[in-house]
């Protein structure tokens, strides 16, 4: 991460929260920007780059049943974390 980004990092990050809220939210739809082409490549390239690293053997693979199961827990808790945070938004 080049300085100019971590010291942005830094700043948002004491940022009240409803403004950290609305800066991730803007930069987020702001990924809506690419095209679909745009996105296929970006993705394309990130599998390349993980395919070279995997067969250097700098990183290992892992079971596609172990990181379903991983990625649905993490959807549970951050379901979970989000309904309680807009619940408390909307009081």
């Amino acid at each position: 991460m080049n300085t100019d980004l971590k010291q942005c990092e830094q700043l948002a990050r004491h940022l009240p929260f409803k403004e950290r809220s609305a800066l991730l939210a803007s930069l987020i739809s702001s990924l809506d920007d690419f095209s679909e082409a745009e996105c296929e490549g970006l993705w394309l390239e990130e599998a390349k780059r993980r395919y070279k690293e995997y067969k250097a053997g700098n990183i290992t693979g892992r079971p596609a049943k172990e990181v379903f199961r991983d990625a649905h827990a993490r959807l549970r808790k951050y379901c979970s974390y989000a309904s309680k945070k807009a619940s408390i938004l909307l009081d």
